[in-house]
């Protein structure tokens, strides 16, 4: 089999994701990703014309981000008209499943060097705005029992056990993880800093993450998923699950993931391909996998999507040194690491999305960078990267460093 390699990772900052409060809410996404486009291309001396194809995930294909952002970000940035584009649209698995798409590419022997990653701009263009029939189509809502994902995250909670002090101390260690890592300056080999035109840095570092945050003040947070709106989608969740009496509603906005704005690129090539360019190789992709469950419950995927991408790549859970799982919630990444038998030292070690902010579609390539990164640092060798997504899907991914 031809194996993917990633020769380099990069990403932006993530900044909150609302309207004039965060420090890229005036920063179109594609300027976004013209950051990295230059930097890939600087950091790499690269020859655009031998890159194939850009593959992109973004959640909400409309506005800014549509027309195919792929495509015309690479134009956009002067990279090469040869190169072709296409923006991958899967709910929060985009990212990943883009870097999937573009590894397959490679590793069926089609194309040698790729693009790959994703671009979210959740202030200037807010989740739902695609008015998808999904949410938004009372007749498909009804048929697919459509509910809000912070409902199934606390229909996951309840249904494990999990209690208000489990979800709150879980997002409390991923804000302290954060922190710390941004003090040592782990996340600082991806990280590019994001200027406006006159060149004055915008963001360094990601802009969510709150230091000061205590156990004390996270218990004062009242639940989000409690009101009346909620009693519609409560009814629904205990039809599909009638041995439950009620929801726990424990779930809050400091155990939920941040809005945010970010990109992330990565450069994938062939090992011939990588000869040409004079790069060394920093990880192969070993395997990958998709998986999806019902869609009331929604957010559990992603340790079945785990098992079938070490499947695929011939490992073990006991082989891979290091999880990275998107924090959809907090009882999420609990779950997780229940079903798997996972202790928290293998998993988000440096925090994750409750801390800094899960920008959508570019999560995927943010997780990749920092899962690389990490395994350097640490002189690991394998790391495992999964994201779940709307309606029941999950994606996961297996790198190994060499």
């Amino acid at each position: 089999m031809n194996y993917a390699y990633i020769y380099d990772a990069v990403r932006t900052p993530r900044g909150v994701g609302k309207p004039e409060k965060g420090a890229l809410s005036r920063t179109k996404p594609i300027d976004l990703l013209a950051t990295l486009y230059h930097a890939l291309q600087n950091r790499n001396s690269l020859n655009t014309s031998e890159i194939e194809e850009v593959i992109l995930g973004c959640n909400t294909v409309i506005g800014e981000q549509g027309a195919n952002i792929a495509k015309i970000s690479a134009l956009y940035a002067g990279w090469s008209a040869q190169i072709a584009g296409m923006t991958v649209s899967s709910f929060c698995t985009s990212g990943l499943e883009a870097f999937n798409t573009g590894a397959a590419r490679i590793m069926s022997g089609m194309e040698t060097g790729v693009v790959v990653g994703g671009v979210e701009s959740m202030s200037r263009i807010p989740m739902y705005s695609d008015a998808g029939a999904w949410f938004q189509d009372s007749e498909v809502r009804q048929a697919v029992s459509y509910i809000h994902m912070g409902i199934s995250a606390d229909l996951i909670a309840t249904l494990e056990g999990f209690t208000r002090a489990e979800i709150d101390n879980y997002a409390f260690l991923s804000q302290q993880k954060a922190a710390l890592a941004t003090q040592k300056g782990y996340f600082q080999k991806s990280l590019i800093p994001i200027r406006d035109s006159e060149g004055k840095v915008l963001l360094a570092d990601d802009e969510n993450i709150r230091p000061d945050t205590s156990l004390e003040k996270l218990a004062q947070f009242a639940p989000i998923f409690a009101d009346d709106n909620a009693a519609h989608f409560d009814k629904i969740a205990l039809k599909k699950y009638p041995n439950l009496l009620k929801i726990n509603h424990l779930h809050h906005i400091g155990t939920a993931p941040a809005l945010a704005d970010a990109a992330a690129l990565l450069l994938l090539g062939s090992a011939e391909k990588g000869k040409s360019w004079g790069l060394k190789p920093r990880a192969r992709v070993r395997g990958f996998a998709n998986y999806s469950v019902e869609p009331v419950i929604m957010l559990t995927a992603p340790a079945e999507a785990s098992r079938k991408a070490l499947k695929n790549s011939k490992l073990q859970v006991e082989d891979i040194d290091l999880f990275e799982i998107n924090e959809s919630f907090s009882a999420i990444v609990l779950k997780y690491m229940r079903d798997l038998n996972l202790s928290p030292e293998r998993v988000n070690v440096n925090g994750g999305a409750i801390a800094m902010g899960h920008p959508l579609g570019a999560t995927g390539g943010i997780l990749l960078s920092m899962v690389l990164d990490e395994l350097e640092r640490q002189d690991k060798q394998f790391g495992l990267c999964t994201i779940c997504g709307g309606a029941g899907i999950a994606t996961a991914t297996v790198i190994e460093r060499v």
